[in-house]
């Protein structure tokens, strides 16, 4: 008997009972279709993580002032300018896992054209801030470090402040605008950054030279820095070591002895990506395992059935054996019927799954990213579970004895 006649048999097998079939593969089907959809919404969730950090800037860290003290209680981080522009030109100069530096000087404004205003972020800062954030512009032209030293009054607005200043198609390059009561040509428009993990909109901000801002924004505090730092390290590796020898060297530069506490604070923004994608992955991995188990559930139940239909079809394996199929036909037979049940619920519970992703992803506005690799996965495995969980029953039906095979009633 040929493996296509058996595979046949097996089939038409499979078919006699289609609602007994469909729900043997039910545990498999469920199995699958959770594993795909809790990987999807998992790494959909991990890729957003990243592609927030990735906004932010790559390689960053963040440094900020010291905290006021009254009275026993602290302002926090930010609340006492502590850093210097000394301190910001040694860090681009003496730190050599440092690529670069940028100051970011930041207020609340209204900014004003010819028909409407705005209220949002004008931030002071370099033309370094643009590179370590990897934000281009998308019309016009950033301010250069001429722009800096001249104290030119340019502005580059973000692309939500352009839009509400101007109309989502107009292009306002070169017009102008006031902020406060100071007038700014238009440079350029800062490329779309999108939102924060948090939800904030990085293209609700305005920018321009850190000396203008200084001038004419809010006054500046002669050597004292009134803002934060934003520093790129030379890579990913070398971030940790480049937040080791800021360290050392704000604390050198601001004379502070051993066993004092940091007047400034650094935040490495790489190592909260990873914690963040650390918790993501966790969570994923677990609620994948709580799925598989349905999958090893589903084997079982498949299992049961195989013995099931052995015991049914006791007689009709004996008949087959007496007119000559040899035991490893009846082997093969069961083990493709166990296969087929298997694969087939995989199959479904791919579809089941991609389904109730999709469908999370719309309802709770979640991401999603579908996996080819875990699809595969799945299926692959579905059809081992079949294999491993079809062999037993197989192996009861092809060692029957034909005489007490059709003797059997």
């Amino acid at each position: 008997m040929t493996t296509l006649v058996t595979l046949r048999i097996a089939l038409r097998a499979v078919l006699r009972n289609k609602m007994r079939s469909f729900l043997t593969t039910l545990g498999i089907i469920i199995g699958v279709a959770a594993v795909i959809a809790m990987m999807a919404i998992g790494a959909g969730a991990k890729a957003q993580v990243e592609a927030a950090f990735a906004a932010m800037g790559t390689n960053l860290l963040i440094v900020l002032p010291g905290s006021t003290t009254a009275g026993g209680s602290f302002g926090g981080f930010g609340s006492m300018p502590t850093l210097t522009w000394d301190d910001l030109a040694a860090i681009k100069s003496e730190v050599g896992t440092v690529r670069a530096a940028a100051p970011q000087l930041r207020s609340n404004q209204s900014i004003v054209s010819d028909e409407m205003n705005w209220t949002t972020s004008v931030i002071g800062t370099t033309p370094e801030y643009f590179d370590i954030r990897s934000w281009p512009s998308s019309a016009g032209a950033l301010f250069t470090q001429t722009d800096v030293d001249g104290a030119t009054k340019v502005i580059v607005l973000g692309q939500t402040v352009a839009s509400r200043l101007f109309g989502p198609s107009a292009s306002p390059v070169g017009q102008s605008v006031r902020v406060g009561n100071t007038p700014f040509i238009v440079l350029g428009i800062a490329a779309k950054k999108g939102q924060s993990a948090s939800g904030q909109d990085y293209d609700d901000a305005a920018f321009i030279p850190a000396t203008t801002f200084a001038q004419r924004i809010q006054g500046g505090l002669g050597k004292f820095l009134n803002g934060t730092m934003y520093v790129q390290a030379t890579s990913p590796e070398a971030t940790p070591r480049a937040l080791e020898e800021i360290r050392a060297l704000l604390r050198d530069r601001h004379r502070l002895a051993p066993g004092v506490d940091d007047d400034f604070s650094i935040r490495n923004l790489s190592e909260i990506a990873g914690a963040q994608q650390q918790g993501t992955e966790t969570m994923t991995t677990l609620l994948a395992s709580v799925a598989a188990v349905s999958l090893l559930v589903g084997g079982i139940g498949i299992m049961n059935i195989m013995l099931v239909s052995v015991t049914e079809r006791t007689r009709e394996i004996g008949i087959r054996m007496a007119i000559g199929a040899k035991p490893g036909s009846i082997l093969l037979q069961f083990l493709i019927e166990a296969l087929v049940l298997s694969i087939a619920g995989g199959l479904l519970g791919v579809a089941l799954g991609v389904g109730v992703a999709g469908w999370l992803a719309g309802k709770f506005k979640w991401p999603m990213q579908i996996q080819v690799d875990v699809i595969a996965i799945s299926v692959g495995f579905s059809a081992l579970v079949g294999i491993v969980f079809g062999l037993y029953p197989a192996r009861k039906a092809s060692n029957l004895d034909p005489i007490d095979a059709l003797r059997y009633e």
